[in-house]
């Protein structure tokens, strides 16, 4: 076992509002040894002086899609699934360099990119992946124009991110297969979104027992379900009937958020892919029914965020972005930091994210016996949390299970 030992830090641990004084961290392989006294009197291969610099937990990203490179979804499905797999390499190895060293897909991302992962073919955040998210036919899910039928799409259900499922035994089927796959959550669609061309924001989708169904699939082989929900009424039957996590949630109410809170569920916002259409969404590919749908959700989302802290929602920390608009990854720091503390961001981003992943105490948190995945920073984030805006150059160092994998510059 090599030993590395890092002196003159100051600890952000994931879990409490403030560093520690400036002290020691031994790492050993690809874990965290002794963080304080114990550490610093260790014996080390190598001493690394990081001269009061911050160390914290590598970033979650809780929403996120390893195999959208293309804002159009109806363009990605066309693709090759050799050059999808180049590019979600890419996109990958890209969040890894931006300081995200676990992300969870939820929807696309397999047991291929999670293999390679594993051994080493290529370097990127740890991977906890779904598989296809489950959409009934004409939900969020369902690529196909209103015109088209099944002959014209040919994708036969089966597309790159979602899988069209229909009835309580197909989607037991679907997430038996998700499962034997090595699925760690299921995903299902139970409101309208914007990127699908032919679903209201507020349709209710999936009937009561499917929606039951797959909550007790996942629960058999103790995984979960998150849902992509909207609105109050989508929000309150998901978790009502077992949901686990809430992607979005961008019209939630109080009412509802108290619910979430009974539940003891979690909300994962997404404000940066919003941004990110508005900002540059024509430029970057999306089609024209997702930009004329986007007003629908784009402003409640800062105020879903603010409802949910009053409520005592756990919130995770996601950015479900499509295309080349991953590069605004970090911009999820600036849009929550408008009505969020530094602390409040920065637990979602990495204790909170754990906790929904399965991996309190190994991930997300600087203590002894969690994985060695850490961001050195410049500066203290707590006190100052635009060191990690997406044009910021204050990350240090990276590192991945005990290693220094990369620097802050990446391809964007």
């Amino acid at each position: 076992m090599t030993r590395t030992l890092l002196r003159n830090a100051r600890i952000f641990d994931g879990l409490r509002d403030g560093l520690s004084e400036p002290g020691a961290l031994l790492i050993g392989d690809d874990r965290i040894l002794a963080v304080g006294a114990e550490a610093d009197t260790a014996a080390a291969d190598i001493a690394i002086d990081l001269e009061g610099r911050t160390v914290m937990p590598g970033l979650i990203d809780a929403h996120f899609h390893a195999y959208a490179s293309r804002a159009d979804l109806v363009a990605l499905e066309k693709l090759p699934p050799t050059y999808v797999a180049q590019t979600g390499r890419v996109i990958m190895e890209d969040a890894l360099r931006r300081g995200f060293t676990t992300i969870r897909d939820v929807g696309g991302a397999d047991y291929g990119m999670w293999r390679a992962l594993q051994e080493g073919v290529f370097e990127g955040p740890r991977l906890f992946y779904c598989g296809r998210a489950f959409s009934q036919s004409g939900g969020h899910g369902d690529i196909r124009a209103p015109h088209e039928d099944e002959s014209v799409c040919g994708c036969a259900g089966h597309g790159l991110l979602a899988e069209r499922v229909d009835g309580v035994d197909a989607i037991r089927r679907a997430a038996r297969e998700a499962l034997r796959k090595g699925a760690h959550h299921l995903k299902i669609f139970v409101s309208g979104g914007i990127a699908s061309p032919s679903d209201p924001i507020w349709m209710m989708q999936f009937a009561e027992d499917e929606i039951v169904a797959v909550v007790d699939e996942a629960a058999r082989r103790r995984a979960y379900v998150a849902a992509h929900a909207y609105t109050p009424e989508t929000i309150t039957r998901a978790v009502r009937l077992g949901v686990r996590t809430i992607e979005h949630g961008n019209l939630i109410d109080r009412a509802t958020a108290a619910l979430v809170v009974k539940a003891g569920a979690y909300v994962v916002p997404t404000l940066a892919t919003y941004e990110a259409f508005r900002r540059s969404g024509l430029e970057d590919g999306a089609p024209k029914h997702l930009l004329d749908k986007l007003n629908d959700v784009y402003g409640q989302g800062i105020e879903a965020v603010r409802t949910c802290r009053e409520a005592g929602v756990k919130l995770g920390f996601g950015t479900d972005l499509l295309g080349p608009m991953h590069k605004h990854q970090r911009d999820e720091f600036r849009l929550r930091a408008q009505v969020e503390t530094p602390f409040e961001v920065l637990n979602s981003a990495t204790a909170v994210n754990a906790e929904i992943v399965g991996m309190t105490g190994q991930l997300g948190t600087i203590a002894a016996g969690a994985y060695a995945d850490m961001l050195v920073i410049d500066g203290n984030p707590l006190a100052d949390l635009s060191l990690l805006y997406e044009d910021s150059v204050a990350i240090h160092s990276i590192w991945k299970a005990g290693r220094r994998v990369s620097t802050s510059v990446s391809r964007d």
